[in-house]
Protein backbone atom coordinates (compact mmCIF):
# COMPACT_ATOMS: atom_id res chain seq x y z
CA UNK A 1 0.00 0.00 0.00
CA UNK A 2 1.24 3.84 -0.69
CA UNK A 3 1.91 5.42 2.41
CA UNK A 4 -0.50 7.63 4.24
CA UNK A 5 -0.03 10.92 3.02
CA UNK A 6 2.07 10.21 0.24
CA UNK A 7 3.12 12.40 -3.08
CA UNK A 8 0.90 11.90 -6.24
CA UNK A 9 2.76 10.57 -8.90
CA UNK A 10 2.09 12.75 -11.54
CA UNK A 11 3.00 11.11 -15.22
CA UNK A 12 4.31 13.70 -17.47
CA UNK A 13 3.55 13.18 -21.35
CA UNK A 14 5.28 14.22 -23.99
CA UNK A 15 4.19 15.18 -27.75
CA UNK A 16 0.27 17.04 -28.87
CA UNK A 17 -2.12 15.30 -27.04
CA UNK A 18 -4.67 12.50 -28.31
CA UNK A 19 -6.87 9.74 -27.86
CA UNK A 20 -4.36 7.50 -28.24
CA UNK A 21 -1.67 8.77 -26.30
CA UNK A 22 -4.50 9.24 -23.45
CA UNK A 23 -5.31 5.74 -23.61
CA UNK A 24 -1.86 4.83 -23.14
CA UNK A 25 -0.95 6.89 -20.38
CA UNK A 26 -4.31 5.71 -18.95
CA UNK A 27 -2.72 1.72 -19.07
CA UNK A 28 0.59 3.38 -17.78
CA UNK A 29 -0.82 4.77 -14.89
CA UNK A 30 -3.16 1.93 -14.41
CA UNK A 31 -0.15 -0.50 -14.07
CA UNK A 32 1.27 1.73 -11.26
CA UNK A 33 -1.82 1.69 -9.50
CA UNK A 34 -2.01 -2.20 -9.59
CA UNK A 35 1.66 -2.35 -8.64
CA UNK A 36 0.93 0.19 -5.67
CA UNK A 37 -2.33 -0.10 -4.57
CA UNK A 38 -3.70 3.49 -2.71
CA UNK A 39 -1.03 5.16 -5.19
CA UNK A 40 -2.63 8.80 -6.26
CA UNK A 41 -1.76 8.62 -9.60
CA UNK A 42 -2.08 11.21 -12.64
CA UNK A 43 -1.40 12.71 -15.90
CA UNK A 44 0.00 15.76 -16.93
CA UNK A 45 0.18 16.44 -20.84
CA UNK A 46 3.74 18.94 -22.11
CA UNK A 47 1.29 20.49 -24.82
CA UNK A 48 -1.67 20.29 -22.66
CA UNK A 49 -5.02 22.74 -21.84
CA UNK A 50 -4.30 24.87 -18.60
CA UNK A 51 -7.03 23.97 -17.24
CA UNK A 52 -7.07 20.59 -14.69
CA UNK A 53 -10.42 19.61 -15.39
CA UNK A 54 -9.61 19.68 -19.41
CA UNK A 55 -9.74 16.65 -21.14
CA UNK A 56 -5.72 16.79 -22.10
CA UNK A 57 -4.86 18.71 -18.69
CA UNK A 58 -1.29 20.89 -18.94
CA UNK A 59 1.18 19.60 -16.55
CA UNK A 60 0.89 22.88 -14.34
CA UNK A 61 -2.30 22.91 -13.83
CA UNK A 62 -2.23 19.10 -12.76
CA UNK A 63 0.32 20.38 -10.18
CA UNK A 64 -1.21 23.20 -9.15
CA UNK A 65 -4.83 21.08 -8.48
CA UNK A 66 -2.86 18.20 -6.66
CA UNK A 67 -1.64 21.15 -4.09
CA UNK A 68 -4.91 22.75 -3.78
CA UNK A 69 -6.49 19.13 -3.38
CA UNK A 70 -3.99 18.45 -0.38
CA UNK A 71 -4.57 21.93 1.21
CA UNK A 72 -8.37 21.31 1.58
CA UNK A 73 -7.97 17.96 2.77
CA UNK A 74 -5.49 18.99 5.49
CA UNK A 75 -7.68 21.51 6.28
CA UNK A 76 -10.75 19.30 6.36
CA UNK A 77 -8.94 17.15 9.06
CA UNK A 78 -8.45 20.11 11.32
CA UNK A 79 -11.98 21.73 11.17
CA UNK A 80 -13.38 17.95 11.89
CA UNK A 81 -11.09 18.09 15.18
CA UNK A 82 -8.41 16.34 13.72
CA UNK A 83 -4.47 17.51 15.17
CA UNK A 84 -3.14 16.96 11.81
CA UNK A 85 -0.19 19.49 9.87
CA UNK A 86 0.69 19.16 6.13
CA UNK A 87 3.52 17.23 5.31
CA UNK A 88 6.62 19.50 4.18
CA UNK A 89 7.62 16.84 1.54
CA UNK A 90 6.93 16.77 -1.99
CA UNK A 91 3.22 17.48 -2.82
CA UNK A 92 4.01 15.29 -6.13
CA UNK A 93 6.72 13.20 -7.81
CA UNK A 94 6.54 13.92 -11.47
CA UNK A 95 7.86 10.95 -14.41
CA UNK A 96 8.84 11.62 -17.38
CA UNK A 97 7.18 9.51 -19.91
CA UNK A 98 10.68 8.48 -21.87
CA UNK A 99 12.63 5.71 -22.41
CA UNK A 100 15.55 7.88 -23.02
CA UNK A 101 17.07 11.70 -22.32
CA UNK A 102 15.99 14.15 -24.48
CA UNK A 103 17.10 17.52 -23.25
CA UNK A 104 14.35 19.71 -25.14
CA UNK A 105 11.45 17.46 -23.71
CA UNK A 106 12.56 17.50 -20.24
CA UNK A 107 13.36 20.87 -20.39
CA UNK A 108 9.74 21.59 -21.02
CA UNK A 109 8.95 19.75 -18.11
CA UNK A 110 11.28 21.55 -15.49
CA UNK A 111 9.92 24.25 -16.95
CA UNK A 112 6.30 23.21 -16.39
CA UNK A 113 6.99 22.10 -13.01
CA UNK A 114 8.89 25.44 -12.20
CA UNK A 115 5.72 27.34 -13.57
CA UNK A 116 3.30 25.78 -11.43
CA UNK A 117 5.03 26.58 -8.37
CA UNK A 118 4.41 23.54 -6.55
CA UNK A 119 7.05 21.77 -4.26
CA UNK A 120 7.18 18.99 -6.72
CA UNK A 121 10.38 16.40 -7.16
CA UNK A 122 11.18 15.29 -11.01
CA UNK A 123 12.54 12.10 -11.39
CA UNK A 124 15.52 10.53 -14.73
CA UNK A 125 13.51 8.75 -17.70
CA UNK A 126 13.11 5.21 -17.50
CA UNK A 127 15.74 3.86 -19.21
CA UNK A 128 18.21 2.64 -19.85
CA UNK A 129 17.10 -0.88 -18.05
CA UNK A 130 17.15 -4.33 -18.61
CA UNK A 131 13.24 -3.81 -19.08
CA UNK A 132 13.20 -1.90 -22.20
CA UNK A 133 15.69 -4.26 -23.52
CA UNK A 134 12.92 -7.16 -22.84
CA UNK A 135 9.80 -4.71 -24.08
CA UNK A 136 12.14 -3.77 -27.17
CA UNK A 137 12.45 -7.97 -27.64
CA UNK A 138 8.88 -8.36 -27.36
CA UNK A 139 7.91 -5.38 -29.83
CA UNK A 140 10.58 -7.00 -32.48
CA UNK A 141 8.82 -10.87 -31.73
CA UNK A 142 4.97 -9.18 -32.73
CA UNK A 143 6.32 -7.76 -35.70
CA UNK A 144 7.71 -11.57 -36.58
CA UNK A 145 11.17 -9.75 -36.83
CA UNK A 146 12.51 -11.87 -33.77
CA UNK A 147 12.16 -14.77 -32.28
CA UNK A 148 10.18 -15.12 -28.90
CA UNK A 149 12.56 -16.64 -26.72
CA UNK A 150 15.80 -18.78 -27.26
CA UNK A 151 14.34 -21.79 -25.72
CA UNK A 152 12.00 -22.07 -28.90
CA UNK A 153 13.95 -23.69 -31.46
CA UNK A 154 12.00 -22.49 -34.40
CA UNK A 155 12.98 -20.15 -37.10
CA UNK A 156 11.20 -16.92 -37.67
CA UNK A 157 11.73 -16.56 -41.77
CA UNK A 158 11.67 -12.88 -41.31
CA UNK A 159 13.94 -12.67 -38.39
CA UNK A 160 15.85 -10.04 -38.31
CA UNK A 161 19.98 -10.85 -38.26
CA UNK A 162 20.95 -6.97 -37.20
CA UNK A 163 19.00 -4.31 -35.30
CA UNK A 164 18.76 -0.69 -35.64
CA UNK A 165 17.79 1.35 -32.11
CA UNK A 166 16.20 4.19 -33.46
CA UNK A 167 16.14 6.85 -30.62
CA UNK A 168 15.68 10.77 -30.28
CA UNK A 169 17.25 13.78 -28.16
CA UNK A 170 20.35 13.43 -29.96
CA UNK A 171 23.85 11.87 -29.31
CA UNK A 172 23.17 11.61 -25.80
CA UNK A 173 20.13 9.88 -26.59
CA UNK A 174 21.71 7.83 -28.64
CA UNK A 175 24.59 6.65 -26.08
CA UNK A 176 21.63 5.78 -23.14
CA UNK A 177 20.12 3.67 -26.22
CA UNK A 178 23.17 1.60 -26.64
CA UNK A 179 23.23 0.49 -23.03
CA UNK A 180 19.77 -0.66 -23.44
CA UNK A 181 20.78 -2.35 -27.30
CA UNK A 182 23.50 -4.02 -25.47
CA UNK A 183 21.10 -5.79 -23.25
CA UNK A 184 19.00 -6.57 -26.54
CA UNK A 185 21.78 -7.52 -28.56
CA UNK A 186 22.51 -10.22 -25.44
CA UNK A 187 18.90 -11.39 -26.27
CA UNK A 188 18.74 -11.92 -29.56
CA UNK A 189 22.42 -12.93 -30.48
CA UNK A 190 22.32 -10.09 -33.51
CA UNK A 191 24.17 -7.20 -33.55
CA UNK A 192 22.15 -3.94 -32.30
CA UNK A 193 23.24 -0.22 -32.81
CA UNK A 194 21.85 3.10 -31.70
CA UNK A 195 20.56 5.82 -33.90
CA UNK A 196 18.67 9.21 -33.77
CA UNK A 197 15.80 9.51 -35.44
CA UNK A 198 15.95 13.30 -35.43
CA UNK A 199 19.85 13.59 -36.86
CA UNK A 200 19.92 13.66 -40.67
CA UNK A 201 21.61 10.85 -41.93
CA UNK A 202 22.11 8.59 -38.26
CA UNK A 203 19.56 6.07 -39.25
CA UNK A 204 20.88 5.44 -43.06
CA UNK A 205 24.77 5.61 -41.58
CA UNK A 206 23.98 2.89 -39.01
CA UNK A 207 22.15 0.75 -41.79
CA UNK A 208 25.29 0.69 -43.75
CA UNK A 209 27.40 0.15 -40.72
CA UNK A 210 25.85 -2.96 -40.24
CA UNK A 211 25.34 -4.19 -43.58
CA UNK A 212 28.86 -3.48 -43.77
CA UNK A 213 29.39 -6.09 -41.19
CA UNK A 214 27.59 -8.88 -42.49
CA UNK A 215 23.84 -8.11 -41.56
CA UNK A 216 21.81 -8.98 -44.54
CA UNK A 217 18.17 -8.24 -43.53
CA UNK A 218 17.98 -5.60 -40.71
CA UNK A 219 14.85 -4.42 -38.48
CA UNK A 220 14.53 -1.01 -37.09
CA UNK A 221 12.95 -0.74 -33.20
CA UNK A 222 11.78 2.49 -32.04
CA UNK A 223 13.53 3.26 -28.72
CA UNK A 224 10.21 5.04 -27.72
CA UNK A 225 6.90 5.06 -25.81
CA UNK A 226 5.32 6.63 -28.62
CA UNK A 227 3.63 10.54 -28.09
CA UNK A 228 7.18 11.90 -28.16
CA UNK A 229 7.55 11.76 -31.98
CA UNK A 230 4.78 11.70 -34.88
CA UNK A 231 4.95 8.51 -35.91
CA UNK A 232 5.27 9.08 -39.53
CA UNK A 233 9.07 9.21 -38.75
CA UNK A 234 9.22 5.78 -38.13
CA UNK A 235 7.76 4.83 -41.23
CA UNK A 236 10.14 7.47 -43.13
CA UNK A 237 13.61 5.74 -41.14
CA UNK A 238 12.42 2.31 -42.05
CA UNK A 239 12.10 3.64 -45.59
CA UNK A 240 15.09 5.14 -45.47
CA UNK A 241 17.12 1.74 -44.10
CA UNK A 242 15.18 -0.41 -46.48
CA UNK A 243 13.66 -2.55 -43.65
CA UNK A 244 10.78 -3.27 -41.21
CA UNK A 245 10.01 -1.95 -38.16
CA UNK A 246 8.14 -2.75 -35.01
CA UNK A 247 6.01 -0.49 -32.73
CA UNK A 248 6.90 2.04 -30.02
CA UNK A 249 7.11 0.66 -26.23
CA UNK A 250 3.64 1.58 -25.68
CA UNK A 251 2.03 0.47 -22.44
CA UNK A 252 4.27 -2.36 -22.23
CA UNK A 253 3.75 -3.66 -18.92
CA UNK A 254 7.60 -2.52 -18.08
CA UNK A 255 7.14 0.62 -18.39
CA UNK A 256 4.27 1.45 -15.57
CA UNK A 257 6.61 -0.20 -13.28
CA UNK A 258 9.48 1.60 -14.22
CA UNK A 259 7.47 5.11 -14.12
CA UNK A 260 6.38 3.16 -10.35
CA UNK A 261 10.13 3.07 -9.48
CA UNK A 262 11.00 5.92 -10.38
CA UNK A 263 8.87 7.43 -8.07
CA UNK A 264 9.75 4.90 -5.22
CA UNK A 265 13.08 5.79 -5.13
CA UNK A 266 12.58 9.33 -5.33
CA UNK A 267 10.61 9.04 -1.94
CA UNK A 268 12.61 6.14 -0.50
CA UNK A 269 10.24 3.57 -0.78
CA UNK A 270 11.50 0.07 -1.38
CA UNK A 271 8.44 -1.91 -3.03
CA UNK A 272 9.16 -5.26 -4.73
CA UNK A 273 11.82 -4.37 -7.59
CA UNK A 274 10.25 -4.71 -11.21
CA UNK A 275 10.09 -8.01 -12.90
CA UNK A 276 10.27 -8.81 -16.18
CA UNK A 277 8.10 -11.67 -17.93
CA UNK A 278 9.24 -14.93 -16.65
CA UNK A 279 11.48 -17.03 -19.13
CA UNK A 280 9.39 -19.58 -20.89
Amino acid sequence: MAPEGAPALVLAVPGTPSSAIRSLADEVVSIARSELPGLDARIGYLDGEGDASAEFPALQAVLARTAEERTARYEQARAAGHDVKEPDGPVAVVVPLLAGPDSALLRQVRQAVMDSRVAADLTDVLGPHPLLAEALHVRLSEAGLARADRARLFTVATAADGIILASVGGDEAVQAAGITGMLLAARLAVPVMAAALDQEGSIASVAEQLRGAGSQQLALAPYLIGPEIDQSLIAEAAKEAECSASEPLGAYPAIGKLALAKYTTALGITPQQPQGTPAR
